[in-house]
C-alpha cells in the first residue's frame, strides 16, 4: 500500500471511529475496509502510536485518540455554540455566583468547550479542552440521560459518593430525564456539587450540556433544586438563541 493510499485509509478509519459510539474492533475494521486483520492491526497500531486512536481496555475496541481532541480545540473555539454560549455563561455566574461551563460529548466523555469563572475567592474551575467522565458529573449525566450513549461497563469510584452500580445509575438517569436536569453530589470531587441541563437542537438531539459547579459550603442539597430552575431557564434561552428546539422533560 502506497503512502498516499495509507494516509487516505487512515483518514477513513478516523471517520469511522468518530461515527462509532462503542468503538470498532480490528475484525470490524478489516471487514469494512476489506483487508486482512494483520494489515489492519498494523495500521491501527500506527494510528495509536500517534495518538489518533486508542484501544478501550474493557472491550478491546478502538476509539478516537486524545490527539483528535487536542487538535479540535482551535476549531471548537470558533464554533457558534461556544460564541453564543458566552453571554449565558456570564449570566449563570451573575445569578448563582458559581463557575459556569458548557460541554459537548467527545470520546465517550464530557469535553469542556468553555467556562466562565466565579469572582469569589473559593471557586471550582475547569480547564477548557479537558475531559470528564459521564457517570459521575452533572454535565456527563446529561449525555447519558438524553443521548444514546450507553452506561459504561466499569464505574470507577472517584469518591465514596460515586455511583458504581450500573442498575442504580440507570435508575438515577431516569430521574434526570424526568426532572430535566442532572446533579453531581460530590461524586467526582469531594466538596463540590454541580447542576447541569441539556441543550437540544432542531432535531430534538442533545448537542451540549450547560451548568454550574460550586463548593458544598455554598451549595447545600436543598439549594440545588432552586438553582436548577435558573439553569433550566438559561438552557432554554441559549437553545432559542441558536434556533434550537428546546425540549427538556420538565422545566417547572
Amino acid at each position: 500500500m502506497g503512502e498516499i493510499q495509507s494516509l487516505a485509509r487512515g483518514l477513513q478509519i478516523i471517520e469511522k471511529l468518530a461515527e462509532a459510539t462503542d468503538g470498532l474492533s480490528i475484525t470490524d475494521l478489516a471487514i469494512q475496509f476489506e483487508v486482512d486483520k494483520g494489515s489492519m492491526s498494523r495500521l491501527m497500531q500506527t494510528l495509536a502510536n500517534y495518538g489518533f486512536a486508542e484501544k478501550n481496555p474493557n472491550n478491546r475496541k478502538y476509539i478516537l485518540g486524545p490527539q483528535i481532541v487536542r487538535h479540535s480545540r482551535t476549531l471548537l473555539q470558533r464554533t457558534s455554540l461556544r460564541d453564543n454560549a458566552k453571554p449565558y455563561l456570564k449570566q449563570l455566574v451573575e445569578i448563582t455566583g458559581e463557575c459556569a461551563h458548557i460541554a459537548i460529548l467527545a470520546q465517550g466523555q464530557a469535553f469542556y468547550i468553555d467556562q466562565e469563572e466565579s469572582t469569589l475567592a473559593l471557586r471550582v474551575t475547569t480547564n477548557v479542552g479537558s475531559l470528564a467522565p459521564l457517570y459521575c458529573t452533572a454535565l456527563g449525566k446529561i449525555f447519558l440521560a438524553f443521548t444514546n450513549t450507553p452506561v459504561p461497563e466499569v464505574l470507577t469510584a472517584y469518591t465514596m459518593r460515586t455511583i458504581t452500580d450500573a442498575s442504580t445509575l440507570k435508575r438515577h438517569l431516569e430521574i434526570v430525564r424526568s426532572q430535566g436536569y442532572a446533579t453531581d453530589d460530590e461524586e467526582w470531587n469531594l466538596g463540590v456539587r454541580c447542576v447541569a441541563v441539556p441543550i437540544f437542537d432542531y432535531r430534538d438531539k442533545c448537542e451540549a450540556a450547560i451548568g454550574i459547579s460550586g463548593p458544598t459550603t455554598r451549595l447545600p442539597l436543598e439549594k440545588l433544586s432552586e438553582i436548577s430552575k435558573f439553569v433550566i431557564e438559561i438552557g432554554k434561552e441559549l437553545s432559542a438563541k441558536m434556533s434550537f428546539k428546546y425540549n427538556p422533560a420538565t422545566s417547572e
